[in-house]
């Protein structure tokens, strides 16, 4: 399994996405994200915002884009809900980056049903 831990939370990380905030077009596509959801249930939009605020970090650094510490914190704070429930799902799924990557991030199935398929 690969390592779905979070890149080290330094200063300098700090420094450069402690005053991250969507941009109004990423604002607009959260909001609208979240208007999918019934009254009550909006914290469900979680997954849609972490893959937006990776996308607007990725035109950020013109990479595939991540996730530091203080955007899912950000992301929390946004749904008005604990940063753990954030970071469970930011850790579970493969498809939020939790450290940098390069503009192109190539990634290999290698799980037994990829593998029977001839992923090696």
């Amino acid at each position: 399994m690969a390592d779905r831990s979070l890149a080290p939370d330094t200063p300098e990380l700090r420094e450069r996405w402690g005053g991250f905030e969507f941009t109004e077009s990423y604002r607009t596509r959260a909001d609208r994200a979240i208007a999918r959801y019934p009254e009550g249930r909006q914290r469900s939009a979680v997954m849609p915002l972490l893959d937006l605020a990776q996308r607007q970090v990725g035109e950020e650094t013109n990479t595939q884009g991540w996730l530091p510490l203080p955007v899912i914190e950000y992301v929390a704070d946004y749904l008005d809900m604990p940063v753990i429930r954030v970071l469970e799902v930011a850790t579970f799924y493969f498809m939020y980056n939790l450290r940098p990557v390069g503009k192109y991030h190539v990634q290999v199935c290698g799980t037994t049903p990829c593998m029977l398929r001839g992923s090696d």
